[in-house]
Order: structure tokens, then C-alpha cells, then sequence
């Protein structure tokens, strides 16, 4: 039993489930972003040739809504695919934060039809902007708790990373919150940042370029120190004791 609980710290519990059910978890709540969006019912008194295109023409703020939050959605996915490209095992209380970021992924849906149903009201602004706030909070807690003191990811993981990652993460909490208080100025303000603000997550980043297998290989191409060049491996004289494979060793790391 103790030789159990030994092996299960070090290793910890996988990622596999957590990554599917998650993935299932976006899917869903992405997908039902488009159920906001109605068809619309003309009666037969009222069937024109341009009553549909009337009202087609009044839910644009629902396709708007259902575009921005479509785009959000997609964010949240990114950043949650490039965490566990770090994060290597798992624990239970990871687990039930993992959840209760899901659980707030799969809110989206409700306030962006109130968003878009109610595009000018301020409580309908107020509440998208803090449910996307609450969840932005539990995806800084989720890199949080797996790089703290290294918890849930590999010891090589660069700490500046982890602070660059961090600060991103917290940066929308503080647009989506000036965003409430712009609402009480003007709505249609705080509806431009809404729209603007995720170019800042979509536009490549330091973060992007260190997720590319050319950055990391360029970096590992270029050490600090040159290594010898073979007329000066040759020149070396070899110590009593040592035989070919050891040279053989030294070109092969050279």
C-alpha cells in the first residue's frame, strides 16, 4: 500500500479522459450557441416577399452574438489545448477544477442569447461580461495549480513561460470587468470591446511561438558554448584507462 501511494505522487493520473471529456464539453456548448438563432414564423396573411427578409434582418444581434461568442468559445479551447501540451498528469483536486471551468464554458450559451436578444439592456452586458470573467478566473486557476512548484508539469518548463502564460490569462478578467463599468456610460462602447478584445488571443504571440517545434529547435541548435571542432577532438590525448568507446561517445554528443 505504501509503495501504492509513492508511485501514484510521483506519476500522478493521467490526461487522456480529462483532454476527451473537456473536448466533448467545448463541443457541445459551441454547438448550442446556434439554438439562439430562430427560424422565423410568417403568418400566411403576412407572407410578403419581403417579410422574410424583415425578419431575418431583426436578428442580427443574435448572429452577432452567436459570432462573437463562437469566437470566445474557440479561445477557451485553444488555451485549455495548449495547457495539457505542458500538463502531463492529473490529481483530483485538478480534476474538479478542470469542472467547474467546463461548467462555466457551458453557461456561454445562456448569456449570449441574452446578449443578443437585449443587446442595448445593461444587465445583459453585465452578465455575459462576468460570466466570461468567471471563466477566465477558473482557466488561470487551472495553469496555476498544475505549474505551482511544478505540481503537474515537467521540471524543464521554462518559469518565464509559466509568467507569461499567467499574465495573459488574467488580463481579460480586467477588460471584461472595464467593460462593466463602460456600460454605464455607453453600452455600445462596452459592445466594441467585447468584439475588439479577443483580436488580443487570436493574433500570434510569444506563447505561439513557443508552442512551435522550430523555436525550441532553434534554441537547442544554438548552445552557449561552441562545441570543438574535430581537429581539436583529434588533438586530445587520451587518458591511461580510456578506450574507443569513449571517444566514440564524445563525438556522438559533440
Amino acid at each position: 500500500m505504501i509503495r501504492f501511494r509513492r508511485s501514484q505522487a510521483v506519476a500522478g493520473l493521467t490526461t487522456g479522459r480529462i483532454t476527451a471529456f473537456s473536448d466533448g464539453v467545448f463541443s457541445i456548448a459551441i454547438t448550442l450557441l446556434v439554438l439562439n438563432l430562430r427560424i422565423p414564423i410568417i403568418p400566411l396573411s403576412k407572407n410578403l416577399p419581403g417579410e422574410l427578409l424583415d425578419q431575418l434582418g431583426r436578428q442580427w444581434p443574435s448572429l452577432l452574438s452567436y459570432l462573437l461568442s463562437f469566437v470566445i468559445i474557440g479561445i477557451y479551447w485553444v488555451a485549455h489545448h495548449n495547457m495539457f501540451h505542458y500538463i502531463k498528469r492529473s490529481d483530483r483536486a485538478f480534476l474538479w477544477i478542470n469542472i467547474l471551468l467546463l461548467m462555466c464554458v457551458a453557461f456561454i450559451p445562456f448569456p449570449a442569447g441574452l446578449l443578443g436578444e437585449y443587446p442595448e439592456q445593461r444587465i445583459s452586458l453585465i452578465i455575459y461580461a462576468s460570466s466570461l470573467i468567471l471563466t477566465n478566473l477558473m482557466l488561470s486557476l487551472l495553469w496555476w495549480y498544475a505549474t505551482s512548484n511544478y505540481r503537474l508539469v515537467d521540471q524543464d518548463i521554462d518559469p518565464h513561460f509559466v509568467h507569461i502564460v499567467n499574465r495573459r490569462n488574467l488580463t481579460a478578467p480586467v477588460v471584461y470587468l472595464a467593460s462593466i463599468g463602460l456600460s454605464f456610460l455607453s453600452p455600445l462602447a462596452s459592445l466594441i470591446v467585447f468584439f475588439l478584445f479577443p483580436l488580443y488571443y487570436i493574433i500570434p504571440s510569444h506563447v505561439d511561438l513557443h508552442l512551435t517545434p522550430t523555436s525550441r529547435s532553434t534554441e537547442e541548435a544554438s548552445p552557449s558554448t561552441p562545441s570543438p571542432s574535430l581537429t581539436e577532438r583529434e588533438g586530445v590525448r587520451r587518458q591511461p584507462g580510456e578506450d574507443s568507446n569513449i571517444d566514440s561517445g564524445e563525438e556522438a554528443i559533440s
